[in-house]
């Protein structure tokens, strides 16, 4: 593998470019040595970006005020089908803003250069492709599609466009993921064998059981626009507000949580996707009438290529847990482990003599080398973290959705490989829901 591991190296643009180490100040004895990463200085924005925003809900309005840190970038629409959030809307961002609750006349202006999409799942590949057709720029939220069939058609529209297309998984822009990808390619803890991640979280909110307004009815809620595209239901102020408890708007844990550590180990290992997918799970606490599980562990088997060897991967989630607010990305390999986060990474390694080769260190002794003198060896544990003053993945992300557009370029998470890090997840689902291991083709993105 260490042919691999060169390839690796050569293909990868980020070492000395997105993060710079400063010294390893402020170690002492009880403490493992750290280092800070920084983000290199950007060009300031030159161009204003006129963008809009579908879908003005708790991630789409995340979205919108990260967006709108950028320079030159201005908030010109917004479309959302609750008029509570259309008033919001103008609260926030100005009484110029176009108003609307039909997606489609946001795309017929011709002052709009992007779309932002932070609508339910369910939404996501209609409109992405209605944007992309009318000759927007679109940035979505993750997951890229409701369902596995349906990315094909957002990739091939996307490819026809020859528009910026960038999917919401902000971590993949975080200083954490870019050094953990060095770090991986630079064999600091050898060959990758097994991965793990987690995401924990005990709270009504956290659990998605979101604030329902007290004016929700079917006057202030275009709920027959909203269930177009899916089953015909009486209005259910629960499945618009929490829609991401029911399998015909959301894609549950796996599609809302799980992507997003996807996206990272992918991001981090180059990998296209696994090969064998399973799932179990249980809804053991939030029994308020949802659809989905509240615990689910996912098992995952990424096969040898050309990008890595194979390792297994864990996932779970629990919307049950008592340490609650616990995240994190855990890699390890033949020579060590690291535990990624977005702001921090966290390096553990296990030599313990200057040779990691027993073989080696018995013939320095057999030739009367001095195998007795100590030698320095590096540390055990060593902690990355991000300066004081970063502004964080979200910030970064947008920031390279707008130098894209405004220079030609590429993005982190285009839809290729957005959909390599969404297919797992829900596939995860399908597993769970039907009972048995699923087989995918990680190259050419299909079921088997």
């Amino acid at each position: 593998m260490e042919n691999n591991r060169r390839q690796f190296l050569r293909r990868l643009s980020l070492a000395g470019a997105a993060s710079a180490l400063a010294p390893a100040a402020f170690a002492h004895q009880e403490s493992p040595d750290f280092t800070h990463m920084r983000r290199q200085q950007q060009d300031a924005a030159a161009g204003e970006l006129k963008i809009a925003l579908i879908g003005a809900g708790i991630m789409g309005t995340q979205d919108m005020n990260t967006a709108l840190q950028h320079d030159n970038v201005q908030i010109t629409a917004v479309c959302d089908l609750y008029d509570g959030r259309l008033e919001s809307a103008k609260e926030k961002w100005g009484d110029h803003l176009f108003l609307t609750k039909d997606h489609k006349e946001i795309l017929k202006r011709k002052d709009i250069d992007a779309v932002l999409i932070g609508t339910p799942d369910h939404w996501h590949k209609q409109i992405s492709i209605d944007a992309l057709n009318a000759g927007k720029h679109v940035y979505c939220e993750k997951p890229m599609v409701h369902h596995v069939s349906e990315g094909k058609e957002v990739i091939d529209a996307w490819k026809k466009s020859g528009k910026v297309f960038m999917v919401g998984s902000q971590g993949i822009s975080s200083l954490g993921n870019e050094k953990a990808r060095e770090l991986l390619a630079s064999g600091a803890i050898g060959d990758i064998n097994y991965a793990e991640g987690f995401w924990a979280r005990h709270s009504p909110e956290g659990a998605w059981q979101y604030l329902v307004p007290k004016d929700a009815s079917e006057s202030t809620v275009d709920w027959q626009r909203y269930i177009s595209n899916t089953k015909s239901r009486e209005f259910d102020p629960l499945r618009f507000f929490r829609w991401r408890n029911y399998l015909d708007y959301g894609t549950g844990m796996s599609g809302d949580l799980f992507v997003h550590l996807f996206t990272s180990l992918h991001f981090i290992t180059n990998s296209l996707g696994p090969d064998k997918v399973s799932a179990m799970g249980g809804l053991r606490y939030w029994k308020d009438g949802r659809e989905v599980p509240d615990v689910l562990l996912g098992m995952f088997q990424y096969p040898d290529s050309e990008q890595h060897p194979g390792f297994n991967l864990s996932l779970r989630c629990n919307f049950v847990d008592g340490t609650s607010g616990t995240t994190y990305l855990r890699i390890v390999g033949s020579k060590g482990s690291m535990d990624v986060k977005w702001d921090e990474v966290v390096v553990k390694t296990n030599q313990q003599t200057a040779s990691d080769d027993p073989f080696m260190e018995a013939q320095a002794k057999m030739r009367g080398a001095a195998a007795d003198r100590k030698r320095i060896l590096p540390p055990n544990e060593m902690v990355y973290k991000v300066e004081p003053g970063y502004k964080g993945a979200h910030y970064d992300h947008f920031g390279n959705f707008f130098q894209a557009i405004r220079e030609g370029g590429k993005v982190v998470e285009d839809p290729v490989f957005a959909f390599r890090a969404a297919a797992p997840a829900l596939l995860c689902n399908d597993s769970y829901f039907q009972d048995q291991f699923i087989q995918w083709d990680p190259v050419n993105m299909t079921l088997v």
